[in-house]
């Protein structure tokens, strides 16, 4: 298939996806849903490559199979979640600006700030998944792909672990306003986001092994970025900082991001 004719495919599916998923969050009037969607959103572009690709190829497989495995595990737990803890206060603060600031209702700032700002974002985080799957040669994993398979497993693990201890720590009514400094927390303030970055540099080795793989760079770049410099830890940090009084002393002593031993 050619090159533009998938990504158009994608973009289609994405554009209306997104579209339903809005027409939805207006009915609820919450928009919290979306995290779940930019897991499970990929998921449904990797299927969809899938199909409009044909040819069956190992790298192929293991694209669709590790984009998965790593969207349906995220996209559940973000869904189970939402379901547990309620609307998620960054909307509401959003929603509740847009209102104040710029006088958009609920619908107009959902629109904007949220589904049509995400949709792209997803397209181009989900490339190498996409761009992979277009092979003109049923050719083995490689060294580099097997490293991918490898790096993509160790990420969806890691992340797993740590969103499993958080989850744990915030059980405990003991542990209210309290840091989780234990457990993968204990190296990196980040493992679910190290575990994300670590799941899509992987994918992209796979990728990588493929004709228009190369290409497809600007998914896993966008995407760390994304986690450590604009709506991952920036955002998080900086709530964090106003609500748990023990945590600006947790950011002096613990990596940022990649997992290090915790300084003295």
């Amino acid at each position: 298939m050619p090159i533009l004719t998938l990504l158009a495919t994608n973009a289609g599916v994405c554009v209306a996806l997104f579209a339903l998923l809005w027409l939805v969050g207006l009915r609820l009037r919450d928009v919290t849903f979306i995290d779940s969607v930019w897991a499970l959103g990929m998921v449904a572009l990797a299927w969809s490559s899938w199909i409009a690709t044909g040819v069956v190829t190992p790298h192929k497989i293991a694209l669709t199979a590790l984009c998965s495995l790593w969207g349906l595990r995220l996209g559940g737990y973000l869904l189970w979640r939402w379901r547990h803890h309620g609307p998620d206060r960054r909307y509401i603060r959003m929603m509740e600006k847009a209102r104040d600031a710029k006088g958009w209702g609920f619908g107009e700032a959902t629109l904007r700030l949220v589904f049509a700002t995400q949709a792209p974002l997803l397209f181009v985080v989900c490339l190498p998944v996409q761009l992979g799957q277009i092979a003109t040669s049923s050719a083995p994993l490689g060294p580099v792909g097997l490293a991918g398979v490898a790096l993509g497993v160790i990420g969806v693990l890691f992340e797993s672990v740590g969103d499993w201890q958080l989850t744990r720590f915030r059980a405990n009514p003991e542990n209210r306003g309290k840091v989780l400094s234990a457990g993968l927390w204990r190296y990196t303030r980040h493992p679910n986001y190290f575990g994300d970055a670590c799941a899509w540099w992987g994918l992209f080795l796979i990728a990588a092994e493929t004709p228009y793989g190369l290409f497809a760079l600007p998914g896993p770049l966008l995407l760390t970025w994304t986690l450590m410099k604009w709506s991952g830890a920036p955002t998080l940090e900086h709530r964090l900082r106003k609500t748990r009084p023990d945590y600006v002393r947790y950011m002096e002593t613990t990596s940022g991001f990649v997992p290090w031993p915790p300084k003295s």
